[in-house]
């Protein structure tokens, strides 16, 4: 309930929330402010609240806090529109949500169940919160996402209240203190660099493949099926093939393959847009995504002291993906403007640089 409940708040809101802010009367200058702003703040507002939720033993009581002021921010949107109170809104509501989704892995982890089936479903729920939400700002205006969203967010703070809170020991440390402690064991280290270097080389793929596409002649409803193929993926991975193959080939095995997936997709992308061949590789988003996050996710669950789930959830998920994602999509648009399609192998060339970091995970 609560994976469903979240991501199909972040899906409500992800595709219309910069549309939204624009009818509010923010020029585009204004709105690239913004949304830069919500970035930085995304990127030291995980960590922080992942540290707070080890130093007080209360990763649960950190989320349900963050999911009723996300909510509350959500509907602080119906009341300004003016740039300065825009800003700060948005600010709030970036700082409020960036940390929910690594805590709630950080919970889910410690649990007697298999991770993949609430991560699932919280992809499943992303996707049909995003078709009902077109549906619902073609009726009603962009005003339903912000209403749709904060029901969500609510609904997601109330199950969040019945999550069980894990007993853990908090490592007396101050956050630069327990970071530098994470970042000297080996194993964390290494695969949220392979993390960072293969979900990082997504980032092209998501800002310029539609564009690549339109351009090479595939129709728009063409482009819909080959994302919602590769979400369809995802979801396959998460509830019932990643689970049984990283027990068969090991979280160190699963890491490599997804960096071999990676570079067979974009070098495929790099030389063809027909869409035959996209939709051949197009379901490798099962893998290049799904497989490697369940894996890394084992591999925390086994390497991190206890008492710094938090801050290790945080560091992965938001200070390495998100860091390297946010760097490789301003990257992006350079390697797309001089090279075309042909940025794409570049793309393929971080997935091959994780090999030897998955190598050294196998033990």
């Amino acid at each position: 309930m609560l994976y469903a409940a979240l991501y199909a708040a972040f899906g409500v809101a992800s595709p219309f929330l910069p549309a939204f802010l624009e009818s509010r009367g923010l020029a585009h200058e204004q709105l690239g402010t913004v949304l830069a702003a919500g970035t930085a703040l995304r990127l030291l507002a995980s960590p922080v609240a992942g540290r707070i939720g080890d130093l007080i033993q209360g990763l649960r009581r950190v989320l349900v806090a963050c999911l009723a002021l996300g909510a509350l921010a959500t509907l602080g949107y119906l009341s300004v529109s003016d740039f300065a109170w825009i800003l700060l809104i948005y600010a709030l509501h970036a700082a409020a949500l960036a940390p929910v989704s690594v805590l709630a892995d950080a919970l889910a982890l410690r649990q007697r169940f298999e991770y993949g089936w609430a991560r699932g479903t919280g992809s499943a729920a992303f996707i049909v919160a995003t078709l009902l939400a077109g549906q619902a700002v073609g009726a009603w205006g962009l005003g339903a996402i912000v209403w749709l969203q904060a029901l969500l967010l609510i609904a997601a703070t109330a199950a969040a209240l019945r999550v069980a809170e894990f007993p853990h020991k908090a490592v007396a440390r101050p956050p630069a203190g327990a970071i530098a402690l994470l970042v000297r064991i080996a194993p964390f280290r290494n695969l949220v660099f392979a993390a960072a270097l293969i979900l990082g080389s997504h980032a092209l793929h998501d800002a310029f493949a539609v564009i690549r596409w339109s351009a090479a002649g595939v129709s728009p409803a063409a482009a819909s099926l080959l994302w919602s193929e590769a979400v369809a993926a995802e979801v396959l991975v998460f509830f019932f093939l990643g689970p049984r193959l990283i027990a068969r080939i090991t979280p160190a095995g699963a890491i490599a393959l997804a960096a071999l997936a990676g570079a067979l997709r974009w070098a495929v992308m790099a030389q063809t847009s027909e869409v035959a061949a996209l939709a051949l590789v197009q379901p490798l988003h099962g893998i290049t995504f799904a497989l490697l996050h369940l894996a890394c996710m084992r591999l925390i669950a086994r390497t991190v002291p206890e008492g710094l789930e938090g801050t290790a959830q945080a560091l992965y998920g938001t200070v390495g993906i998100g860091a390297a994602t946010a760097l490789l999509t301003l990257a992006s648009g350079a390697l797309y403007a001089r090279l075309g399609a042909q940025a794409f192998w570049v793309m393929a060339a971080l997935c091959a640089l994780a090999l030897p970091l998955a190598w050294k995970l196998r033990r």
